[in-house]
C-alpha cells in the first residue's frame, strides 16, 4: 500500500508524519499515534480526510465499526481513552481493547501482504 511514517525534525522535538498515496498526510507528536493511524489505514483499506473538516470523521471510519472509530479518536492528541469511553459509553479499558483489535487486524493484513497471500 506504499504507506510510511517519516520522522520530521522540528525545533522543539521531532514529529511523525503518516504518508500514503492519495492521502494528504497527517502529522503526529508521538510515534505511537502515527502507528495507530497507519493501522487504521490498513484496517479500512485506506481513507482520505480531505473535506471532513477539523472535527469530522471520514465516513469509512464510521462504517468500519466501534473499534475502528475508537482507535481513530485515540490518534488525536487532545483525546484519550477516558474521553472516548465517555463518548461511547464504555470503560477506558474497553477503548484500549478496541484499539488493540484494530492493531491486530492491521498486523495480519501487513503480514499477508508481505508473504504474498494478499494482493496489494
Amino acid at each position: 500500500m506504499d504507506v510510511r511514517i517519516v520522522e520530521v525534525e522540528r525545533e522543539d522535538s521531532p514529529a511523525y508524519r503518516f504518508e500514503a498515496p492519495a492521502h494528504e498526510g497527517e502529522t503526529f507528536v508521538n510515534p505511537e499515534d502515527a502507528e495507530l493511524y497507519a493501522d487504521i489505514y490498513f484496517d479500512v483499506n485506506g481513507f482520505e480526510e480531505v473535506g471532513t473538516g477539523e472535527r469530522g470523521v471520514p465516513p469509512v471510519i464510521i462504517q468500519a465499526g466501534r473499534d475502528t472509530l475508537a482507535a481513530y479518536f485515540l490518534t488525536h492528541d487532545t483525546i484519550d481513552e477516558h474521553w472516548v469511553g465517555s463518548f461511547m459509553g464504555v470503560q477506558p479499558g474497553k477503548v484500549l481493547r478496541y484499539a488493540s483489535r484494530v492493531q491486530d487486524r492491521a498486523g495480519d493484513i501487513r503480514e499477508r501482504v508481505r508473504t504474498g497471500e494478499f494482493d496489494r
